[in-house]
């Protein structure tokens, strides 16, 4: 048995978590189009006869200008200590940049794996740009490979197989996840939150689960102003509705969730705050 740890790193929106969802065959981490959906490690596990790889999503590396982003950016530094491999995820429909090549520094180029991804959008001709130009970076191995398609995931997953060591098997046989499971509903409602909204209310929003009386759930949504709690909610608590009703469509038949939403000023800006939203 082979076995190990592959955290999966890059900018933001570069498609890490839809790549980690393809690899493990499920969903286990959210995503949208916004950045910075993902704000916590994210540990999605993939076992064969042969192999168990722990794959870690990561939030996206960027400059921090709050205190959310400074513990987000923190999450994924320290998500490349002890590692086996680490996956430098590229987007392939975009230049490769001084934000790659700032992502890259952070690496240990040894037992570094680049991944462009996105193929599908970028064409072929910019995915051979995009392997080109990260080429300077003379890691491990390249690989192109499209998150939506598939395309290239087996080859992938392959090879960062063959570069694990012997080891024993870290997680039962039918576990894709370690996030507990209040956290998963907490990171669902989120996710249809950012599928609602543009522009900065995003990522004022934070969701925790605070009572737990299986399948009865209270999930508690936290906005920064008493503005931002009324578009939340919903002309007569409509976008709350629509948010619990595409939830439930996820979870086992029968759970009833409440959601309630909260202000919390500023949170993002103070460290205590974001410490007790659970970042």
């Amino acid at each position: 048995m082979r076995s190990g740890f592959v955290t999966l790193v890059g900018r933001p929106n570069v498609g890490k978590s839809t790549l980690l969802n393809a690899i493990c065959g499920q969903k286990v981490s959210i995503v949208s189009n916004k950045p910075q959906t993902t704000r916590r490690q994210v540990r999605g596990v993939l076992t064969r006869p042969e192999c168990q790889i722990v794959f870690v999503d990561t939030p996206g590396l960027h400059k921090p200008v709050t205190a959310l982003g400074e513990r987000v950016n923190a999450a994924a530094i320290d998500s490349l200590a002890d590692v086996d491999v680490a996956c430098l995820v590229l987007d392939g429909s975009m230049p490769f940049g001084s934000g790659d090549r700032w992502v890259a520094s952070r690496l240990d180029l040894s037992k570094t794996v680049v991944v462009v991804n996105k193929t599908d959008r970028a064409g072929r001709d910019r995915t051979l740009q995009q392997l080109s130009a990260s080429a300077e970076l003379d890691a491990l191995a390249y690989f192109a490979v499209s998150a939506k398609t598939g395309e290239g995931i087996a080859e992938l997953v392959d090879y960062i197989s063959s570069r694990l060591p012997e080891g024993p098997q870290y997680y039962p046989d039918d576990v894709v996840s370690d996030l507990p499971e209040a956290e998963w509903v907490a990171e669902l409602v989120r996710e249809q939150l950012l599928a609602v909204f543009r522009d900065e209310l995003p990522y004022s929003i934070a969701t925790r689960v605070t009572e737990w009386e299986w399948p009865r759930v209270r999930c508690e949504i936290v906005v920064e102003r008493e503005s931002q709690k009324g578009m939340v909610i919903g002309k007569g608590g409509s976008v709350l509705k629509n948010v619990g009703i595409l939830v439930r469509k996820q979870l086992p038949e029968g759970v009833f969730i409440e959601l309630h939403v909260v202000v919390d000023k500023d949170w993002q800006q103070r460290p205590d705050r974001v410490e007790r939203l659970g970042y």
